[in-house]
């Protein structure tokens, strides 16, 4: 068990937290979100993401070990709770194979 633990890494390398951070910050992003969504986002998750990474890094702690795969597992079930814009197809249509405007006059 010990040395499963000391292979495992987090998700993303710490810089990429930090980096998703400044993102969040920025300007551009909080216009972004507000325009969007009516409301600035919460950027608070992803700087304690990149303190328990870097604490991970230094002593290996589980608990900074658990806090991160909770963080992402969050994250992933946030991303998967929409519904898709398109209904999926199970077939191609019947006509896949013409050319697209055959038959149709072009507007000009």
């Amino acid at each position: 068990m010990a040395g499963s633990q000391s292979n495992w890494r987090p998700p993303r390398s710490c810089d990429v937290y930090w980096c998703e951070f400044k993102h969040c910050k920025s300007l551009f992003n909080r216009f972004h979100e507000y325009y969007t969504y009516g409301r600035a986002p919460d950027c608070q998750q992803w700087k304690e993401d990149y303190y328990t990474c870097k604490e991970w890094e230094k002593n290996h702690s589980t608990q900074a070990k658990e806090s991160l795969q909770e963080s992402e597992r969050k994250r992933v079930a946030e991303q998967r709770k929409f519904t898709p814009v398109w209904e999926l197809r199970q077939t191609p249509p019947a006509d896949w194979h013409m050319p697209l405007n055959q038959g149709k006059p072009q507007d000009s």
